[in-house]
């Protein structure tokens, strides 16, 4: 298949960026009778999706309902309106509440794309109608070669996530028996096998193809888009949209003038590294601070320029105008750096996070965007947006801490390179770090005196079914605490990072880009982060961006071939 248009051509609709949000918009419309193209910057395809977790957060799907779990339209009404505040939308969450489980079967009955459940609580199960279980659904791993020779333009999984290119599943068994490969017969079999057949896959594939997560979702989309016959055009940027007496016609690349009889969708990925926007949304930014995305470099705003050139609205509103994730800036030699997402150590028994000041700030076991968020507000006034993860030895081998990995693999390296920070007690730790020596030693005292009974009374850490879900379910009374006693100690810089932006352009239900003054603009629709996000800048759970991704552009699609809203 053609890599890149060759010349002009003429579809239904002409969609930009490659992304879940894209492809799942592109499948569709395609199943629904319409012609399509997708264009897409990169010279891979997949977006931020084949970096993501590849979870969905459907209220209502029916593998939730297959497995007997309880929850009500009404709990997921009156968990939306409680957590989107003044930004619930009713008629966007009920066609969301509606489509959502039919996307899901849709895509199961007529594509490649499949999902298994998950056990995810809400991230905040506390919140009157959240739920313990059963609202967030995930991609199956994939066999990548499926793609044949587009296997080499699938988005590789974010490098940093993996163990030498290689990916897990969503098991803690999995991961365990890498870490237990010295101790256990069991374990070095299992190890063994997955390394033979992994280097083996490296051999003849040039990389791993057994993926999971959003590297599958990604991968199962584009392998679906491909066997309808619909081009993926890689390395095909847009360059501006073209309009006739007010409607959008088509989109001009470098290799031509794609024209689009219905209508163009903007699929571009939001704007997390479109610099100037940022300086303007993120106060960290604004104040001096730092900020090192996971994201793919590639998510520069472009289709959101595009759409305001022609008068598409899309203003920054939301009180935290991304998904904020903290990252850990790991040393990759020649002065790069890779980011690290903290989604897992911050859970662990026996891990904190403290500013400079030494003082803990938050609940460490809170959703990503949550610890995000309260770092943000917790270094309002400091030029620095930053804090440090603490461990003490026994914790650091048994779990490890950001990219350092647990027992047996060492972390001298690490230490070497910069990327952790060692002290054989926490005053020489503190003086390593820059942290307030006596403030760390305070936080670390009084935390310690709840910590071996269980106890977190300053944040409460544990409370909750979700804090519980990522920590050590082997570890009582309270698998979220634990203490820190023994030395060395080791600390681990975070700085603010995000997974994708929320704001932006302005849309109806249908995903038609909207001007300032509320009118619509023919021809022009917006799905995936580049439309304003229906969850409010806040995030209620796993799989909010990916599910209303989907799920809009499931919704998109059926418009466009006019089988409905």
């Amino acid at each position: 298949m053609r890599q890149r248009p060759s010349g002009d051509e003429t579809w239904d609709v002409v969609v930009i960026g490659s992304g879940a949000g894209g492809m799942s918009t592109a499948i569709t419309a395609k199943k629904h009778g319409l012609s399509v193209a997708i264009i897409e910057k990169a010279p891979v395809f997949g977006g931020t999706t084949a970096f993501s977790g590849g979870v969905l957060w459907i209220p209502g799907n029916r593998h939730a309902q297959d497995a007997g779990i309880a929850d009500s339209r009404e709990d997921a009404v009156r968990y939306m309106k409680e957590e989107t505040g003044n930004f619930y939308s009713e008629a966007a969450v009920e066609a969301f509440l509606d489509a959502g489980p039919q996307m899901v079967d849709f895509f199961e009955r007529e594509t490649e794309v499949k999902f298994v459940p998950t056990l995810y609580p809400d991230y905040h199960p506390d919140v009157p109608g959240g739920v313990d279980v059963g609202r967030s659904i995930l991609a199956a791993p994939f066999d990548t070669s499926a793609l044949g020779p587009d296997l080499k333009r699938l988005r590789p999984p974010l490098a940093t996530i993996t163990f030498m290119g290689m990916m897990f599943n969503s098991s803690n068994a999995d991961i365990k028996h890498f870490f237990n490969a010295t101790k256990s017969a069991a374990s070095f079999a299992y190890v063994t096998k997955r390394m033979v057949k992994h280097f083996g896959e490296i051999a003849r594939y040039g990389r791993g193809v057994q993926v999971t997560s959003g590297n599958a979702l990604a991968a199962r989309l584009a392998k679906s888009v491909l066997d309808l016959g619909i081009p993926i055009y890689t390395d095909t940027p847009a360059q501006e949209l073209l309009t006739d007496s007010g409607r959008v016609t088509g989109v001009r690349t470098p290799s031509g003038t794609l024209t689009a009889s219905r209508a163009v969708v903007i699929a571009t990925g939001g704007f997390a590294h479109d610099l100037e926007k940022l300086r303007k949304a993120y106060p960290h930014l604004a104040r001096g601070g730092e900020h090192f995305s996971p994201v793919p470099e590639d998510n520069t705003g472009d289709g959101i320029r595009l759409a305001e050139a022609i008068g598409g609205h899309a203003p920054i509103e939301f009180k935290d105008t991304s998904a904020w994730m903290p990252v850990s800036k790991v040393p990759q030699g020649g002065g790069k750096f890779g980011a690290f997402p903290h989604l897992l150590d911050r859970y662990k028994p026996g891990i904190i996070a403290v500013l400079k000041s030494g003082k803990r700030f938050t609940n460490e076991s809170n959703s990503y965007h949550d610890v995000g968020a309260a770092l943000m507000r917790a270094c309002e006034g400091e030029a620095e947006t930053a804090a440090w993860l603490i461990a003490d030895h026994p914790t650091i081998r048994k779990y490890g801490l950001g990219y350092a990995k647990p027992a047996p693999v060492p972390v001298g390296s690490f230490v070497n390179n910069g990327y952790l920070k060692r002290g054989a007690t926490l005053a020489e730790l503190a003086r390593e770090t820059g942290i307030d020596p006596a403030g760390l030693e305070a936080t670390v005292a009084a935390y310690n005196t709840g910590a071996g009974r269980g106890e977190d009374p300053e944040f409460g850490r544990g409370r909750t079914a979700f804090n519980r879900y990522l920590a050590d379910p082997e570890h009582g009374p309270n698998p979220c605490v634990g203490p820190i006693t023994t030395g060395p100690f080791y600390a681990l810089r975070i700085i603010m990072g995000d997974l994708g932006t929320f704001d932006g352009l302005r849309t109806d239900v249908t995903g038609q880009v909207q001007r300032a003054d509320g009118t619509a603009i023919d021809g022009l629709y917006a799905v995936g982060n580049d439309r304003a996000s229906i969850m409010g800048g806040n995030y209620p759970g796993a799989g909010i961006t990916l599910g209303p991704a989907m799920t809009f552009g499931y919704i998109t699609g059926r418009h466009l071939a006019g089988a409905g809203a």
